[in-house]
């Protein structure tokens, strides 16, 4: 996989990878950084814990840990808000070092340059063991497909896949049905996908959904909480 990958940067000055196979990036062009802020902290995390102030720890899973930037802004968020994150991760096609440590996202933020070696070790941690990251960040990544995977009760889902349009087999209503029925009551869903369908197939797995502003560069964003 990685050797149809390179490095692209993206409009906020953070990196993205292109894959010339899918003819796809893996973040939106508008910035990497900024979207993965506007999309997995404050439309994920930061809502979730307004709506649940006292639920510790976090139980997280992502569809796609890919270039480790929402494990890291995770890990960054937990150690600075002191809660206790437990991060599940999946990802069949894992980066090489080659390209991983050249990613530049350590780098974007002086406030946060200090947490900039935890970006590596996220990625140089063993694949299919859950390792103790730091105070407040647990971690599991394991090498496997989403249709394989067994999941966690979970409070906060990130959905990264590439588009439907490029993986129509990662946004199917029964695969989508599989991660919604992980969330705890009142757990959320967040995803850069917009689509009509995306929302007609989360709502008929049972949960609400929202039409949220998205990050820059992408007009519409969607969010779905569980009853």
């Amino acid at each position: 996989m990685s050797g149809n990958l390179r490095i692209i940067t993206t409009e906020d000055g953070s990196h993205s990878l292109y894959n010339d196979e899918l003819k796809e990036s893996y973040h939106n062009s508008g910035g990497a950084f900024k979207e993965s802020i506007h999309i997995c902290m404050l439309y994920g995390l930061d809502s979730w814990v307004m709506n649940n102030p006292n639920k510790k720890p976090i139980r997280i899973f992502e569809v796609g840990f890919g270039t480790g930037l929402n494990a890291w802004l995770t890990l960054v968020w937990a150690e600075q808000n002191q809660i206790p994150v437990l991060y599940h991760s999946i990802e069949p096609f894992p980066l090489t070092e080659d390209i991983y440590s050249q990613l530049n996202y350590g780098d974007m933020d002086d406030a946060i340059f200090h947490y900039k070696p935890y970006l590596q070790r996220l990625h140089k941690a063993d694949w299919d063991k859950g390792l103790i990251m730091s105070e407040y960040f647990n971690m599991k990544k394991e090498k496997i497909s989403l249709q394989d995977v067994i999941l966690y009760p979970t409070d906060v889902v990130f959905y990264d896949a590439f588009a439907p349009s490029k993986q129509p087999e990662m946004w199917t209503k029964e695969i989508l049905s599989k991660v919604c029925s992980s969330l705890n009551p009142g757990g959320i869903l967040t995803t850069y996908c917009a689509t009509g369908q995306l929302r007609r197939d989360l709502k008929d797995v049972g949960l609400e959904v929202e039409i949220l502003p998205g990050p820059p560069g992408k007009k519409e964003m969607t969010r779905g909480w569980k009853k």
